[in-house]
């Protein structure tokens, strides 16, 4: 019998987390629940997570804090739910981490379909992109070293840790390079879904990306913006 899937909701309204309870179990996922950040990480450390749902606004260690400690160690996807809803907060909550955004209220059944959008790509790209690839797919540019078989990246020799989305949009962008592609085209292509809030999304993920493979020492950037367009990878 196979092990269900642990998702970890942690939010301080006892009726919010109860009824993100009731629809996850419906889909099939076991829920452990958390009214605080304190015990969300002690959840964490006690058993396998899969994907957590994260409130911003708790007492003590609010979600983004949270967010950070989670970071630290795992790569699991990350949602917030969040009462704010302005693209500063959003921004923000995307910046230090998550992979979603969902505001309050919402709809449970859209929540559910992230959930299950983005534990998808969670699980192709731990388990399934080495199964998928057959021959060996690489990208060399610029010092640059991309692996898809693997998910391993290296700039200069010096291997990057990226999240699912980050490796994605790296591919995307490096395995056709001089192409422009647009925020909604990056969004689609990448998570796969109709265009939503594309354009603060795909640009505070870019914007990680960009740290992480040290574009902001380079003088030559290996992405680069086209404004009013989107982005691009030269050759």
């Amino acid at each position: 019998m196979t092990n269900p899937i642990n998702i970890l909701v942690t939010d301080d309204e006892k009726e919010i987390a109860d009824l993100l309870e009731i629809y996850l179990v419906s889909d099939g996922y076991h829920v452990l629940k958390a009214n605080n950040g304190f015990d969300a990480l002690k959840i964490m450390d006690e058993e396998e997570i899969s994907l957590a749902i994260l409130d911003i606004m708790m007492p003590g260690m609010d979600g983004i804090e949270l967010c950070r400690e989670i970071r630290k160690t795992s790569h699991i996807p990350i949602i917030f739910l969040s009462a704010k809803s302005t693209d500063l907060d959003k921004i923000l909550g995307l910046g230090c981490g998550a992979d979603d955004y969902v505001t309050k209220p919402f709809n449970p059944l859209e929540l559910t379909a992230r959930v299950k959008s983005q534990l998808r790509r969670y699980t192709e790209f731990n388990d399934g992109a080495v199964k998928v690839q057959q021959n060996q797919q690489k990208i060399s540019l610029r010092g640059l070293e991309i692996d898809k078989n693997t998910h391993v990246v290296t700039v200069d020799g010096d291997e990057i840790r990226l999240t699912p989305l980050e490796f994605d949009i790296l591919w995307l962008l490096a395995e056709t390079p001089g192409k422009v592609f647009s925020t909604d085209e990056i969004f689609r292509r990448v998570w796969n879904e109709t265009v939503y809030e594309a354009n603060n999304t795909v640009m505070v993920h870019i914007r990680r990306l960009r740290t992480k493979i040290k574009d902001d020492q380079r003088t030559d950037k290996i992405i680069t913006t086209v404004w009013g367009v989107g982005y691009k990878i030269e050759q």
